[in-house]
């Protein structure tokens, strides 16, 4: 507390400060004999009071200032504590200090000044904390003046800018670093001494020293303007904090930040090693390599527990600060090893991080592997992290970090925000290998439901392409067929499951079968298609049934079922939410016929309906699923322009036009399953197809059995004359029985020998087993074992009943 209370501008003053202190002046007798406002404002005594009397009078009664406590000699003069009495009576404890003041006698004065206790212990506490601020405090100050040249700078600034204050001192603010824009601090230093604004600001600049444990510094500054206590402008306080640490952990924050969208961005194996190591370089390391298990790159099953030193491994991926990547020995996708003693193999081994903080290139360990030991010492590698890339408690494989051009080290902080991102990856690489066996599962299974080859039959001449979805995607469910008929005829189907993977496969599988099994049955497509919307409608509720553990995804399907005759050249179509075919005429444009939609299989109780056309010979035919004509980068009108263009010219081969439709539609990595078919057209000649109309009268049964018998003669099939003209002559006699007439016979040459009887009953034909005593009921029976197949299909008239027996084989040469 000082005598005028009242802080001077431009901060706390010393509470014996003489312009505003309490002081008198004690002649050597100890008379007063001058006294101060301030000594009135502190004691309450006026100076005509005091002036001309002892000085002892203002002390309690026996106190002297010879015995005042804690008197110490300062120099010429005194100080201590003295109890002093207030002019209304109470005792005051003050502190003094006293100071002789020589005249031309021999005998001196005493200029005396006092201060309140207690303002002079906080006075000198806030003097302590000024000190060990400057002194001890870890933050670097200087003081500059107002031209800006150092004046003092304390201990923590020395050792920040490694020079010792004696070279700072005379020198510019800002020229002693190196490193560091003198100019533009200088710039900020003088509007901060003209403005009077404080200023806060950051630099960064390498390392004063090099070599290993020298790196780039981030001081956070400030400089504000310091004024004497009547406002005159003395120069600049100038701080700085070492902010290096804070800035690293923003960095190592901000970098598994960036790793958390920037790893595992695909479930593609090598892609995720290789996002790893585009992390790594150049923020934390020099060349960063990333080596996995052979059986990790191989998608085979793994357990957990420690890596044999025997472990095979290859590397996948490595990023270097030179686009040569002078560290590696080995490349991309070749296998590698490390000898025991090497930071990898270390880490493999017994699963846990190693830091090499620096590399003794004398160690006997560098010797066991020449080539690499040699590469290290030429690019002077001094600094190494390896981390194991381990997820659900599996080794997958080791991350290795050198640095040799960054001349920091590696340290513990390093090595945990490797591995917290070595963590990561490992994750985001097991989950590729994993959905690489799902995706390599499914797509083997979808291969073996699909149709190697497609069978022989002579109606139409085919080719067909069948794409996977990128590994992205995943499998998907599309399939195609080509399913001979009865009559010479052919079905052609195309189905699209609704999603992907395994599931989509199996349904897959499913449908196709079933659609076999109908198309069996010769049903019409329309019918066909209800039966196999009811089974779709079926598998959607054992699905339901089965919940989540077998059933969550939503199961339906489109498909568009064609039957072909050859023989009529007209073709049936009926679709179930399926794309119409494009059909290439020889001398017409490209067309889609119009075909009813119909909807998707799965929504159950809706009709189907069958379109009928005829096509000439030579058409081709494009049946395909909508991957084809679909993508997300255009619209399905392009799609459509560019399979007429790869239609256009239906002459050429059809592996041709496979291949041009390939080219024109699909990206090299389509994001859906594609499978198309394509067919051309044939037809039998009138020569290869005979038929009679004939009354129901058991009487025409041998007359035509005699025809039958001749037709196959003149054809040059005199070997299977005697079975023909059994079929025809039982066919026949079952028409005459059972049916209604009138009845045609008819037959065909194809691949096969066809016999075929119709009627306009719709009573189908059962085979039976006659017993020995039995007169009849063998008819069907002879027929099923003199044919190689036989059925009934219905039409709208009535039923055909039919016989297939194969051709006899051609003499061998």
């Amino acid at each position: 507390m000082s005598g005028s209370g009242a802080e001077p501008r431009g901060g706390p003053r010393s509470p014996f400060d003489v312009m505003h202190a309490a002081t008198a002046v004690v002649d050597e007798r100890g008379v007063v004999e001058r006294w101060s406002r301030g000594a009135e404002e502190l004691l309450g005594h006026r100076a005509e009071d005091v002036v001309g009397r002892p000085v002892a009078e203002l002390l309690p009664d026996g106190d002297t200032l010879d015995a005042a406590k804690g008197r110490r000699k300062e120099g010429d003069g005194w100080s201590g504590l003295v109890a002093v009495r207030h002019r209304d009576g109470r005792r005051l404890a003050l502190a003094f200090r006293a100071c002789p003041l020589w005249g031309t006698e021999d005998k001196p004065s005493w200029l005396l000044a006092v201060t309140d206790v207690a303002g002079l212990q906080e006075w000198e506490r806030e003097q302590a904390v000024y000190r060990g601020l400057f002194t001890q405090s870890p933050i670097g100050m200087a003081i500059v003046d107002a031209d800006l040249k150092y004046l003092r700078i304390n201990p923590a600034l020395e050792a920040m800018d490694s020079l010792p204050a004696h070279e700072h001192v005379g020198r510019l603010l800002g020229e002693v670093v190196p490193g560091v824009d003198a100019a533009l601090v200088q710039r900020e230093a003088k509007q901060v001494l003209e403005t009077g604004d404080p200023l806060e600001t950051y630099e960064t600049f390498g390392p004063v020293k090099t070599g290993p444990g020298s790196s780039p510094r981030h001081n956070r500054v400030r400089l504000w303007r310091i004024q004497d206590p009547a406002g005159e402008v003395l120069g600049l306080c100038h701080t700085v904090f070492d902010v290096t640490a804070h800035h690293r952990a923003r960095q190592r924050l901000a970098l598994v930040n960036e790793a958390a969208g920037s790893i595992g961005t695909t479930l593609d194996l090598d892609q995720t090693a290789r996002e790893l190591a585009e992390l790594l370089v150049p923020r934390m390391a020099d060349f960063v390599s990333v080596d996995l298990l052979d059986a990790v790159v191989r998608t085979q099953e793994l357990r957990p527990g420690p890596v044999s030193a025997a472990a095979a491994l290859r590397r996948v991926a490595h990023q270097s600060i030179q686009e040569d990547v002078p560290e590696s020995v080995v490349g991309p996708g070749e296998p590698t090893r490390y000898p025991v003693g090497w930071a990898p193999m270390e880490c493999l081994v017994t699963g846990r991080p190693v830091l090499r903080a620096v590399v003794d290139l004398s160690a006997p360990w560098v010797g066991r592997d020449i080539v690499r030991g040699a590469r290290m010492r030429e690019l002077g590698i001094h600094s190494a992290v390896a981390v194991p890339l381990l997820a659900r408690g599996i080794t997958m494989g080791v991350a290795t970090m050198v640095r040799w051009k960054n001349p920091e080290p590696f340290d513990d902080d390093d090595m945990l925000l490797v591995g917290e991102l070595g963590a990561r990856a490992a994750i985001c690489i097991d989950n590729a290998r994993r959905f690489s066996r799902e995706h390599s599962a499914a797509l083997t299974l979808q291969r073996s439901l699909l149709p190697r080859d497609l069978p022989e039959q002579s109606a139409v001449e085919a080719a067909y392409r069948y794409l996977p979805a990128d590994a992205q995607a995943g499998v998907g469910g599309d399939w195609f067929d080509i399913i001979p008929l009865s009559g010479a005829r052919v079905a052609m189907v195309v189905g699209d499951v609704v999603g992907h993977g395994l599931h989509a496969a199996a349904t897959m599988g499913r449908l196709r079968t079933a659609v076999h099994t109908l198309a069996d049955l010769d049903l019409p497509p329309d019918e066909l298609l209800a039966h196999v919307d009811d089974l779709v409608v079926r598998l959607s509720d054992e699905a339901e049934k089965a919940g989540s553990g077998y059933g969550g995804d939503v199961i339906g399907a489109t498909c568009l079922y064609a039957v072909y005759d050859p023989i009529t050249r007209r073709a049936t179509m009926a679709r179930a939410g399926h794309p119409a075919p494009a059909i290439a005429h020889l001398e017409a444009p490209v067309e889609l016929p119009d075909i009813p939609a119909g909807p998707p299989l799965g929504l159950g109780g809706l009709p189907f309906e069958s379109a009928e056309f005829e096509l000439p010979e030579g058409s081709v035919i494009a049946f395909y699923t909508d991957g084809l004509i679909e993508a997300a980068d255009r619209d399905v009108d392009v799609g459509f322009e560019r399979l007429y263009f790869a239609l256009a010219h239906p002459d050429r081969p059809l592996e041709e036009i496979c291949d041009t439709m390939v080219r024109t539609l699909l990206p090299d990595r389509p994001h859906d399953d594609v499978a198309f078919l394509v067919v051309r057209t044939r037809c039998l000649s009138d020569e290869d197809v005979v038929s009679w109309e004939l009354e129901a009268d058991p009487a025409v049964v041998a007359d035509v059995r005699h025809k039958a018998g001749r037709q196959v003669a003149a054809w040059g099939l005199e070997e299977s004359a005697f079975t023909t003209e059994l079929i025809v002559s039982e066919l026949v006699t079952n028409a005459v029985r059972y049916g209604v007439g009138p009845i045609n016979l008819r037959l065909i040459r194809d691949q096969n020998l066809i016999c075929e009887v119709s009627d306009n009953s719709n009573t189908s034909p059962h085979l039976q087993r006659a017993r020995t005593t039995d007169e009849g009921g063998r008819g069907l029976f002879l027929v099923a074992q003199c044919a190689q197949r036989w059925g009934t299909r219905y039409t709208a008239e009535g039923k055909t009943i039919w016989a297939e027996q194969p051709l006899p084989r051609p003499p061998e040469r």
